[in-house]
This record gives C-alpha cells, structure tokens and sequence, in this order.
C-alpha cells in the first residue's frame, strides 16, 4: 500500500507519503505562510493551496507537478456593494464585508467545474482551473442570506461543497451559520434543505429554522451519493433523501459533538467522526483523543482509541482535518496541537506520523494518477 497526504498548516504546506508502512514528511512549501486550505484537482491534476496572509489578503496558488513548484492564480472576487444597501451580522450588528476574508472550501466536479467556499459567505466557481471566477450572485442575493451569521468565525462562511457524482450540476453547500443549501442547476436556482436540524444555541421557537443551522461539515457518500452525513453544532445527523430531511443520532459516545467527518465512498453506513467537549472547552473527552466509527447508519458506534494518546491530550479537530482515500481504508486526520495520525485498517489502528507541526486546518488525500 502507498499513498500521499496534503496537510495544510498554519505555518506550511506539507506532503506526507508512506510506502510499505512506513510514512514520512517529504515535501514542504509556503513555510511560515498560514494554508487555509488544499485540493488535489482529480480532473485537470493540480494541486491548489489557498493561504491567508492576514493585511495582505487570500491567495490562490496551483501546481503542475504536485507541489514540486508552484504558480499563482486568481482569487474569488466579490462585487462592489450597491449604495445603499444596509448588510449587517443578525448577531454583532455589524457590517458584512463585500469582500473574501477566506477561502473556507475547494473541490472540483468530474466536469472540472473548481467550486470555492468562502467567508463571508459567498461562493464561486470556475471553469478554467482557477485563471477567473464567476460569483454566484443566486445564492448571495437571496432574502435568506440576511439572517446567516458567524460560527466559530465572525461572518458566516461556506465549509462543505459537495458535487454529485450523478450530476455535475447538483451542488449541496453547507454554510456556518446558515444550513444546508442545494442547486440542481449549477447555481442558477437555490432550495434550503436543512429540515430536521435542531439549533440549541436558539430560543425554542426558532430552533427548527432550517436556514439557522450551525452545520459545522457536511459530505456525501460517492457510491450512494442520496446519502449525506453532517457534524452539526447540536450533534450528529445523517440524511438518506439527498438532504431534503435529516435525522439526529442519540447515544453517541463519549459525545456527539466535534467538527470533522469522513464517509466511506462505497459504503454509506460508515462513517467517522472525531469528538470532543463543546463549546467553551473544545476539547477531547476526559483528555482521551478517540476517532468514532459507524458501521450500520448510525445504529451504533465503535470508539478507536488504539495508538491515539490517552491521556493529558488536548487535541482538537478542524472541520477539514479528516479524511479518507479512495479505497475507504486508509484515513488521516491532523490536530490543533501539530499532531498527523494514518490508519491502513478503517481506523482500528493508528500511527503517529508528527506530534510537532503547526496547527493542522485541511487533511487529503491525493488520489492515484
């Protein structure tokens, strides 16, 4: 078995690649530079990093030769705002920026359609690897957008773009806060689709709203691409009707909350999830650093402890720092605290590859050429 990962840190990109068991770091770039995020192209072969260089803005970079050097590209750009218009967060009262703070989510179709989520919520896609960007002005003008508000960060931002494998133009994005949103025409027409979702950071009678959902990740299953699975604020919810309702799962153990899950591409009952302790904590359980798995949909879950620290672990998971490979085996997720594990056996077991990197925000694999 072999294998490249792409870890995307606060201080670098890193490529990790493993032959025969053994794993090793083998390339770094931007060194010092802060990577939001990473995308191996499975369609036109590039290999994007997106960095944050805080006064100086997001930057979009691409490689030819999977991070042997590197190009610069176009970055998303918002529309001047109208005069006039009034855009404010529903909760700080204050202006939302017409302008990208951060690229939060990249991935591209079969068609070799780039899609891009961003903060302060607005999405993009483009048609020629990264060299122009279209904005989804369908999505960004909806009434809806007014009552999205900011997570973990101050505006609300787009985290999760999945593309059907059925149909390039079906497109499903969650967004941080502002539920699950879906196009079954490119972009030209939006439909909310968060119904079932339960917001316990809201008064009783707007908990349900489905356009208030704290959807901290969402994926889809390649080979049952109908199912969805979400790691929400409030817990864990799956949908088995291409996200036109979701269901939450109880007794969740040791806790339902976290930000990170994986599914298995041929198997849509299995699922894994990293948990911790919510909101002010943001911890693991009992200092104990665990990966759940789900075998049966849900029904029940499987704690893999084995080669994970166990004690005195403060190890928390980014939203995009879990992943699995193509084969449904192999799965690799990296740490606030610089810690990189691998599992070869669907998590059973685990190695650690770094306990000394920067704080990990975005964990791929790159698929076999």
């Amino acid at each position: 078995m072999s294998g490249i990962v792409s870890v995307a840190t606060r201080k670098g990109l890193f490529t990790v690649q493993w032959a025969r068991s053994e794993w090793s770091i083998t390339r770094t770039a931007f060194l010092g530079d802060n990577v939001s995020m990473v995308l191996p192209g499975a369609h036109d072969g590039f290999l994007y990093a997106a960095l944050e260089h805080g006064h100086f803005g997001a930057k979009l970079h691409r490689s030819r030769d999977s991070g042997a050097t590197w190009e610069e590209c176009e970055v998303p750009t918002y529309p001047p705002k109208p005069e006039g218009i009034e855009d404010l967060d529903p909760m700080r009262k204050t202006p939302i920026p017409w302008s990208l703070q951060r690229i939060w989510s990249l991935e591209q179709s079969d068609a070799g359609v780039l899609w891009c989520g961003t903060i302060p919520g607005g999405l993009f896609y483009s048609k020629d690897s990264g060299a122009s960007w279209t904005f989804v002005e369908s999505l960004w003008n909806r009434d809806e957008r007014k009552q999205w508000f900011g997570g973990g960060a101050d505006y609300p931002g787009i985290h999760s773009v999945c593309v059907d494998p059925r149909d390039a133009q079906w497109v499903t994005i969650g967004i941080s806060c502002g539920g699950v949103w879906r196009t079954t025409d490119g972009g030209e027409s939006w439909e909310l689709g968060g119904q079932g979702m339960q917001a316990p950071y809201t008064p009783p009678e707007v908990a349900g709203d489905p356009n208030i959902q704290d959807t901290h990740r969402i994926v889809q299953c390649t080979a049952e691409p109908d199912v969805f699975w979400c790691q929400h604020h409030g817990g864990i919810y799956l949908s088995t009707d291409n996200c036109h309702s979701w269901r939450a799962l109880s007794g969740v153990s040791p806790s339902a909350f976290g930000f990170a899950v994986a599914v298995h591409p041929a198997n849509a009952d299995t699922a894994w999830f990293v948990p911790a302790i919510k909101d002010e904590q943001r911890f693991p359980v009992d200092g104990k650093v665990v990966v759940t798995r789900t075998r049966d949909g849900g029904k029940s879950f499987d704690v893999l402890r084995q080669g994970l620290p166990q004690e005195h672990a403060y190890d928390l998971v980014y939203r995009h720092a879990l992943d699995v490979d193509g084969t449904g085996d192999c799965l690799a997720f990296g740490s606030t605290s610089g810690s990189l594990w691998v599992s070869e056996d669907s998590g059973d077991h685990w190695t650690n590859v770094s306990t000394h990197l920067p704080p990990i925000h975005c964990v791929r694999f790159v698929p076999e050429p």
